[in-house]
C-alpha cells in the first residue's frame, strides 16, 4: 500500500493552513484524518461545510450515526475519534458499545435510529420496510431520514478515506467489541 504522508500545516494550501490554524484553535490538534484531506485545495473545506451544516439531526443522534456507520464499515479511526465525541455528548462507555452494536436498551428512540442506520450501511441504502416504520414509529420525520443519510454519506466518506490511507490515529483507541458480528 503506498505510503500516505500526513501533511504538516506548511505543506498545504494557504487556505487550508487557515483551516489547520482553526481545528488546532478547536480541538488542540489538527487530527491526521483531516490534515489528509489537506492534500486537495478544496477538499477540507468542502468536508467540513458538509459536516457543520444545520441538520435535523441532534449532536447525540450523530454520534449514533457515526459510531454505527464506523463500526459496519471497521474503520478504527472513526470509532476511536467518535468514541472520545460520544463522551464529550454524554454517553458512558457502556453505551458507546452498546451503540456501536446497534442494539440500545436506554433510548427506544436512539435504537430505532442505530437499527436504521446499521441496515442501510449494511445494504447501500436498502432496509426492510419495518425497520423504516419503526424508525418513523419512534418520532423521527421524512427531514429526519433526509438528515439521517447526509451524516451516513458523511461519515462513509471518513471511514473510505482512513482505509485508503491508512493514517495513524490519533485519538486513543476504541476498544474492540467483544462479539464478532455488528
Amino acid at each position: 500500500m503506498k505510503n500516505f504522508p500526513v501533511p504538516t500545516k506548511e505543506q498545504v494550501s494557504p487556505a487550508n493552513q487557515t483551516i489547520f490554524e482553526n481545528l488546532n484553535g478547536m480541538v488542540g490538534f489538527v487530527p491526521n484524518l483531516y490534515a489528509i484531506f489537506g492534500h486537495s485545495d478544496t477538499a477540507l473545506s468542502d468536508y467540513l461545510a458538509l459536516q457543520n451544516r444545520k441538520s435535523s439531526v441532534r449532536a447525540k443522534e450523530r454520534e449514533v450515526i457515526n459510531l454505527v456507520v464506523s463500526q459496519v464499515n471497521n474503520c478504527s479511526y472513526c470509532l476511536s475519534a467518535h468514541t472520545q465525541l460520544a463522551k464529550m455528548n454524554g454517553f458512558t462507555d457502556e453505551q458507546i458499545l452498546d451503540i456501536r452494536r446497534a442494539n440500545i436498551s436506554f433510548d427506544v428512540k436512539l435504537d430505532a435510529l442505530a437499527k436504521l442506520v446499521k441496515s442501510a450501511t449494511e445494504n447501500r441504502g436498502h432496509v426492510r420496510s419495518e425497520v423504516l416504520e419503526s424508525f418513523f414509529a419512534a418520532g423521527y420525520t421524512e427531514a429526519n431520514l433526509i438528515d439521517v443519510v447526509i451524516v451516513i454519506g458523511d461519515k462513509i466518506i471518513t471511514n473510505y478515506l482512513h482505509a485508503l490511507t491508512d493514517v495513524p490515529v490519533d485519538w486513543p483507541l476504541a476498544p474492540e467489541l467483544e462479539t464478532a458480528t455488528v
